[in-house]
């Protein structure tokens, strides 16, 4: 069991995604998380997934890229600082990264299959951490960070981007 993070474990823009994270069982609410995302994103039609709902927003394919990136980019950061590497990792504007995605060119189905393998991934990277490789702390974009709090906030940076998509977009 992971347990969740302290607030002095991430910078405090975070706190809001690990929040929505309400299982202390968070290998097992990825997995469940993952299961909502791919059901909601696949009964979507095209132009839905081609919609936004304000100028200047992105896309939900775009979203689904960001989603990607991103868990890619945190996963990177937890076995970096798992395997107590005390190099700081620098940021990434994910304005220029969901731009630079070809997310409206892709079929939902390819995004939706690379969405499934990273988490898979994830899930096995993070299985992998013992306690001491959970409660390490590292820098990344000037903020120290703790592998745990990484993990919870990979999926409470998805549950609040679903949320979006389900209010905004689809106006749930």
């Amino acid at each position: 069991m992971i347990t969740k993070p302290k607030p002095e474990e991430h910078p405090p823009y975070y706190t809001h995604y690990i929040g929505l994270v309400k299982s202390e069982d968070v290998i097992d609410e990825l997995l469940k998380e993952q299961i909502n995302t791919y059901e909601l994103i696949t009964s979507l039609d095209e132009e839905t997934l081609m919609t936004t709902y304000e100028e200047g927003k992105w896309t939900i394919k775009e979203i689904i890229a960001h989603l990607i990136d991103t868990e890619r980019i945190f996963n990177y950061r937890a076995m970096r600082f798992a395997r107590f590497d005390r190099t700081e990792l620098p940021g990434f504007n994910q304005n220029d990264y969901v731009k630079l995605s070809n997310a409206n060119l892709r079929d939902i189905n390819d995004l939706m299959q690379e969405y499934a393998v990273v988490r898979a991934s994830s899930i096995q990277l993070y299985r992998s951490f013992n306690e001491a490789m959970l409660m390490n702390i590292g820098k990344s974009n000037g903020a120290e960070v703790s592998v745990r709090a990484i993990i919870y906030m990979t999926l409470g940076h998805e549950i609040h981007h679903r949320n979006v998509i389900e209010s905004k977009y689809l106006g749930r």
